[in-house]
């Protein structure tokens, strides 16, 4: 009698019964976030052991890299220094975010094959494991952003709040891209080769090396059409103290919304499957 009820309970249940489970893990794992941010600290610590400065060599090389193509672009497309470098630094630090959890995502249940194989964690714990690493990862590289604007003076005029608001729509969207990533990569190992390449091609087609100006006309909708740009403008421009378009934040609250709730339809169909899947 046991067994059976075991089948019952573990087998086929319909549609309704997977999405309950779903929202059940989805639950269980803001219970866990606490666990989400040991794991992601300890990621962090485990990457630079044994290094002198930790994550800030990636800070230091990023810094050297805004440098570079700050001054070397600026004098190319004739740009005064003071409003492009701190534009490219601000573009290269949350692009790089919105990449770092979008190719990372793809890892996100095969790394954690060990643990979903012998315990019964919700799985979005290692969802939100990923993102968290990203933004501790980001809270290094703050130090790039705070010393640029003070330098050129932006600071006084910019708008924290607004590029918070900015910054959480950028990570819920990076966020549902992620663990869309992640259950295709669970079951097609060459998924994370075609992310890096897609997220490759995208920072030369998104405004961070160059800027929105230099299109016009019909052109500006290859911009509007490009998601990363609504995501990296709706946090950039209100730190350099501009105003985000109202369609940007449209386009961002949409997206989030129905990503989302797509994502966590695939979720709840191959929920059952992922670790067969690892």
């Amino acid at each position: 009698m046991d067994s059976a009820t075991h089948m019952l309970r573990t087998g086929q249940r319909g549609g309704l019964f997977q999405l309950q489970m779903a929202f059940r893990d989805l639950k269980g794992s803001g219970q866990r976030l606490g666990l989400a941010w040991s794991l992601a600290w300890h990621d962090i610590v485990s990457r630079y052991r044994g290094s002198i400065l930790g994550p800030f060599w990636i800070t230091l090389s990023m810094g050297l890299m805004v440098l570079g193509i700050g001054f070397l672009y600026a004098n190319l497309f004739s740009i005064p220094l003071n409003e492009f470098l701190p534009f490219v630094a601000l573009g290269i630090v949350f692009f790089g975010v919105m990449t770092g959890i979008i190719n990372e995502g793809c890892e996100t249940f095969v790394q954690a094959k060990g643990m979903l194989s012998q315990t019964s964690l919700p799985m979005f714990t290692f969802v939100w494991r990923t993102i968290l690493r990203n933004l501790i990862s980001l809270a290094h590289h703050l130090v790039i952003v705070i010393a640029v604007l003070t330098f050129y003076g932006y600071w006084g005029k910019a708008h924290p709040l607004l590029a918070l608001a900015g910054l959480v729509l950028m990570v819920l969207n990076a966020g549902w891209i992620s663990t869309l990533a992640a259950i295709a990569s669970a079951r097609f190992r060459d998924i994370p080769q075609i992310v890096v390449s897609v997220m490759q091609f995208a920072i030369f087609m998104t405004p961070v090396f160059w800027t929105p100006q230099r299109f016009s006309g019909e052109h500006m909708a290859i911009l509007h059409l490009n998601p990363f740009f609504h995501m990296l403008d709706a946090v950039r421009s209100p730190l350099l103290g501009k105003a985000v378009a109202p369609v940007s934040y449209g386009v961002l609250v949409a997206m989030a919304l129905i990503g989302w709730a797509l994502t966590f339809a695939i979720f709840a169909r191959t929920r059952r499957r992922i670790v067969h899947y690892l």
